[in-house]
């Protein structure tokens, strides 16, 4: 009897010893709790991880919001919260191509505006007018970008050239340098009015994929 007591005790003790499954970096529909919670580019949506909307990932298979997907080895460094809104850091873009996928949003980039300081291309600020463009981090290449003009074309068969003069910044965010937004995801050319208007698009549709390369 002493034997099964003794038996008994010690399952126990090793059931105990487990860690708790919440505790472990999930896969997909896996649960969590933050993003760090979630297995190499899933995000936590709704306490159980799944493919990143903005990033387009298709890991866990179905259905997913449209958007480009990004290629090579490029996952989030980490994630920042702000506004109770949850992003995941880069520090890298998809691979540059002759058509490089993209979202295409809309900055003001002038005194005041929702870009938050000066150009970091010039260390000025710039007319909407201009036509203009922020890219993601890794697109922005530390300033090898700068000054120098990309062509951007729309599903609608349009394109323009516009200069390269700031970055999107993937990495940090939520400051007043940043105008108090969060990190950009790591696909995105930021335009101007003037591009927007170029390509023939409704600014009030915030988000629209394009494709870029150099000009």
């Amino acid at each position: 009897m002493a034997k099964v007591v003794i038996l008994s005790f010690l399952i126990s003790l090793n059931i105990l010893s487990f860690p708790s499954p919440g505790l472990a970096i999930s896969s997909c529909n896996g649960p969590c709790q933050t993003l760090n919670d979630c297995d190499g580019q899933l995000i936590c949506i709704g306490g159980k991880c799944n493919d990143d909307p903005d990033a387009g990932t298709h890991i866990c298979g179905g259905s997913s919001p449209s958007g480009p997907s990004p290629q090579g080895n490029c996952s989030p460094t980490g994630s920042m919260t702000c506004s109770g809104e949850t992003k995941p850091t880069y520090t890298c873009s998809p691979p540059v191509t002759s058509s490089t996928a993209a979202i295409l949003t809309l900055n003001d980039f002038d005194v005041g505006g929702d870009g938050g300081a000066e150009s970091e291309c010039d260390g000025q600020f710039h007319k909407n007018s201009e036509r203009i463009v922020a890219l993601s981090t890794g697109w922005y290449a530390g300033g090898s970008r700068c000054g120098k003009m990309i062509r951007i074309t729309a599903s609608n068969g349009r394109s323009v050239t516009a200069k390269v003069v700031d970055e999107c910044d993937s990495r940090n965010g939520c400051d007043k340098e940043h105008a108090f937004q969060p990190p950009c995801d790591n696909n995105i050319v930021d335009g101007s009015s003037a591009v927007w208007e170029a390509l023939g698009l409704n600014e009030d549709d915030g988000r629209v994929p394009v494709t870029w390369s150099m000009a």
